[in-house]
């Protein structure tokens, strides 16, 4: 009689038995809001301010710089660090498309160094390798909200003269040895998109502590304008890139949760490590003792095919939710698989990719980053929402692996 779910079995999780849903909201949050919309102040004023200012002491940098998204905001960072035509930045493969696309944007050229398997971020070593005389600066990921090694990214910029540029997309609360990330680069930006640990529906935050970048950011953001300057002269060829008053509002209400709940993900996920651990054909993530607060966006590990007997990761995936675990594959594909950069020619419809400013032929057919390739055929995601749950839905997540480890000989011969 099968014991599997996805075959008939009895599920580890009875279907009553919801996850959490996302986002939370309070009656504060809708006080926040509403004050705002009776107020009839909607556009850029004291509470995008407030905002910014709340939300940088949070991540220990001196200056925040609000706009209407993180892919907006990976934009204004590399233009206010001075990227532009022909310049190269050093980007990882396993990340959301924003954080190549932004650098085609600013009429720069990504360029895809590979990944560490054991922690999905951008290797150092593959970054050093990577940088040619036209190198401006490195972007790495926080994935899942997992710091890189800034340390050794911090030596490596300095040794070779590189802007530092952190996406901290997945990273809000996040610490390396006790500053938040976003700051501890030249600067950082940060996504507040419906699905983030924070959210506003959209919206996006650049970091430094760096006033200059600062300052370049809000112009860039701010339709050109000029810091102390008159509201109709423009000096730079900015955008209308601003976050409401609304989103402000939203905000406000819900970074004064983000500690508590980034703590309880962080505790659920140690849960987790410790219970998955003992798995067989079950990799996890590596941590790093100098992150002294983790965000996590998604909770990940590794399906070992090699040691699953034939089983696809597909099917464990498929066994897994039948059995009431909220997973799912994540990436498919590294970025450079992606048709945008499979394409190939010249003319202005490649630029930057192929232009007279750029100078050289960047060929992504060719680009081979095997850790990442192995990663999208591996990787296994629990995003943030199933982190608040409590000890017991924990439980059941490591149940419901070892369940499907213990009777995978019924999906080996289905």
């Amino acid at each position: 009689m099968s014991k599997l779910a996805i075959n008939g079995g009895k599920a580890v999780r009875n279907a009553k038995k919801q996850w959490p849903t996302w986002p939370i909201k309070t009656g504060q949050d809708r006080k926040n809001l509403l004050d705002v919309f009776d107020s009839g102040k909607w556009w850029y004023g004291e509470k995008v301010a407030e905002f910014e200012k709340k939300y940088a002491a949070f991540q220990n940098a001196k200056y925040g710089v609000s706009c209407t998204n993180g892919t907006a905001a990976l934009e204004i960072a590399l233009l206010a660090c001075g990227i532009g035509a022909g310049d190269e930045v050093i980007v990882p493969p396993y990340t959301f498309m924003a954080t190549a696309s932004a650098v085609l944007k600013v009429n720069a050229v990504p360029v895809f160094a590979d990944i560490d398997l054991n922690t999905a971020n951008l290797d150092v070593k593959a970054a050093e390798k990577a940088i040619t005389g036209k190198t401006k600066a490195i972007m790495p990921v926080h994935f899942a909200g997992l710091p890189v090694d800034m340390d050794a990214f911090k030596v490596l910029a300095k040794k070779r003269k590189l802007i530092l540029i952190e996406d901290a997309c997945h990273s809000w609360g996040s610490q390396w040895k006790g500053k938040g990330t976003g700051a501890l680069g030249d600067c950082g930006v940060f996504s507040f998109q419906m699905s983030k640990n924070i959210t506003s529906g959209e919206g996006g935050i650049l970091l430094s502590d760096n006033e200059k970048i600062a300052d370049a950011a809000r112009s860039y953001s701010n339709c050109g304008r000029g810091k102390g300057k008159a509201f109709y002269e423009h000096f730079l060829l900015g955008s209308n890139l601003r976050m409401t008053e609304l989103q402000a509002a939203i905000l406000l209400g819900q970074v004064t949760r983000l500690k508590e709940q980034t703590l309880k993900r962080q505790k659920n996920a140690a849960m987790l490590d410790n219970g998955l651990k003992g798995i067989p054909g079950i990799a996890l993530m590596k941590n790093d003792r100098r992150v002294t607060r983790r965000s996590y966006h998604i909770y990940m590990f590794r399906f070992v095919t090699g040691e699953w007997d034939g089983v696809s990761h597909e099917t464990f995936l498929n066994a897994l939710k039948a059995e009431g675990v909220p997973v799912w594959a994540g990436y498919p594909i590294p970025l450079y698989k992606n048709p945008l950069f499979q394409r190939s020619g010249t003319g202005p419809k490649y630029c930057p990719i192929s232009c007279p400013y750029y100078g050289k032929k960047q060929d992504y057919t060719k680009t081979h980053c095997p850790n990442a390739e192995q990663i999208c055929k591996e990787i296994c995601w629990i995003g943030q929402t199933a982190l608040l749950a409590g000890e017991s839905d924990m439980k059941d997540i490591v149940a419901a692996v070892r369940k499907v480890w213990e009777n995978r000989g019924e999906l080996s011969r289905a």
